[in-house]
């Protein structure tokens, strides 16, 4: 879409010139010739530059500016002024104003402020996009900010209202059914049902029971038709879990069921149709198993549509302190708890460990904590096992060494002033003295970090891409760590 750009200017042949000017330009440019036609103009569609003149029929520039301003409306003004008019076009810089033109106005010198101004409200558009993203700390069932989580979070976005099939794949314990049931929830489908089947866990002989039904005596113990998955989800979404388990016989009549979106129940005689999404999901690496023969490549093709992979949950940085806090917080209500926080080397711990078993590995370790002790803050005494075991994670402290001075076997003697200077310059640089003061003037380098880049943003008048351009970051850097310094403060407070 393009950008638009709205000239309120009273003399008709003027207007006609400046668009004459820009004709070429990539941007639309509009033109209404009264402040109140201005303002009903971006009432219902904001521009991102206005050229305002002064001087109009019904109202002055000054009034159009005050109401922009009153309103927060985002959008950049040039004050399109005459030369007796300067001081007044100064005067409005300091009320709101982002530039002025002098009358009459060069086609090279509104075709340039044009440009930068379009540029500049850009750039501030894709920084607040990335503020935006940055706070979407919790999505559909997910929690977390992080930058893997943020991709999840887009692909989802994009692939929920259509129909494409959708492989989810990652490492056990990743959020693969969460994932599953915010595309369907996000979808046109979300009033409808969304049902699940862990391939994994139901005997071979059982599978296409379950997923297409049967009818009664179409083995020993069914004394009753009965609905399959692909029935209950008509109309729904159908998640196929660990579908990499699935036998490959039973994959042939997936893939068929796929192509036609028909089955046949077992034991029946009269095929049936359904219409229905299909999720599927597996932790292990699909390619392989197709290379290996244990997953059909025709299969692998049809369900491959739109692939998401989960990330690990020590790939998520700061999340782990996110989702630990909500666990910790939904457990303590449930049980009646103390808990409210976790202490910030309980923090550190957590987020240093590797976590094999992923986001359920964290929710068992917080139920394990809420059920065993009963205080305000988890401490690393309340961590079971291998949390609490010192290996899990190195704590490297710095330590101040010096090395003992080695006395000559020989010594000549010594004058009395010689004496009280080499005794000065002893307990100068003992170890016990060189420890004392220089640890007192020693600060974590995290607390640097932090003073740094808010010294940065505060010179800038807290505009953080400013800050980033001085300190040679880039701005996704220094809202990440603006996020985890305010995450933490809030779950302190």
């Amino acid at each position: 879409m393009l950008q638009k750009v709205l000239l309120v200017e009273d003399s008709t042949s003027l207007a006609i010139l400046y668009k004459q000017y820009v004709k070429d330009e990539p941007y639309d440019f509009f033109h209404v010739t009264t402040g109140g036609e201005a303002i009903e103009f971006m009432k219902k569609n904001p521009p991102q530059l206005v050229i305002l003149d002064l001087k109009l029929p019904d109202m002055s520039g000054q009034d159009v500016l005050a109401w922009m301003k009153e309103n927060q409306l985002p959008t950049a003004v040039i004050v399109a002024t005459a030369h007796g008019t300067i001081n007044i076009a100064v005067n409005l810089l300091q009320s709101g104003a982002d530039d002025f033109i002098e009358k009459p106005i060069q086609a090279d010198r509104l075709k340039t402020s044009i440009r930068n101004h379009l540029k500049r409200a850009k750039l501030e558009g894709l920084v607040e996009d990335l503020q935006n993203t940055f706070n979407r700390k919790k999505y559909q069932g997910f929690i977390g900010s992080s930058l893997p989580m943020q991709a999840v979070y887009k692909i989802i976005d994009a692939v929920a209202p259509t129909t494409a099939s959708v492989f989810i794949y990652g490492e056990s314990g990743t959020g693969k059914e969460v994932c599953a049931e915010a595309i369907h929830y996000q979808s046109q489908r979300h009033d409808k049902p969304f049902v699940a089947i862990n391939c994994g866990a139901i005997p071979r002989d059982l599978m296409e029971s379950e997923i297409f039904g049967h009818v009664k005596g179409a083995f020993t113990g069914a004394t009753t038709d009965r609905k399959g998955a692909a029935m209950l989800a008509n109309g729904g979404t159908l998640f196929l879990d660990e579908l990499c388990e699935m036998e490959l016989e039973m994959q042939k009549k997936l893939l068929r069921f796929l192509q036609t979106g028909r089955f046949t129940p077992l034991g029946g005689s009269k095929e049936l149709s359904t219409n229905l999404r299909i999720i599927c999901a597996t932790n292990r690496d699909p390619l392989t198993e197709v290379n290996e023969g244990r997953f059909r490549e025709d299969l692998y093709y049809r369900v491959h549509v739109v692939p998401i992979q989960m990330p690990p949950l020590r790939e998520r940085g700061t999340d782990i302190i996110d989702i630990a806090a909500f666990f910790l917080k939904k457990y303590a209500k449930e049980d009646k708890k103390k808990f409210t926080a976790l202490k910030r080397d309980v923090e550190l711990i957590l987020c240093n460990y590797s976590w094999p078993g992923n986001v359920r590995q964290l929710q068992n370790i917080i139920r394990n904590v809420v059920v065993l002790h009963n205080e305000t803050h988890v401490t690393v005494e309340h961590l079971p096992p291998p949390l609490n075991q010192s290996q899990t994670i190195p704590v490297i402290k710095p330590q101040l060494t010096s090395t003992p001075i080695q006395q000559p076997v020989e010594q000549q003697p010594q004058s009395t002033v010689e004496k009280e200077n080499n005794s000065q310059v002893t307990e100068a640089t003992s170890p016990t003295a060189y420890s004392t003061t220089n640890t007192n003037s020693i600060r974590p380098m995290a607390d640097i970090e932090r003073e740094v880049i808010q010294n940065a943003i505060d010179h800038c008048d807290g505009n953080v891409l400013n800050a980033a351009v001085l300190l040679e970051l880039s701005p996704s850097t220094l809202y990440r760590k603006k996020q985890a310094w305010e995450a933490y403060e809030e779950s302190d407070s």
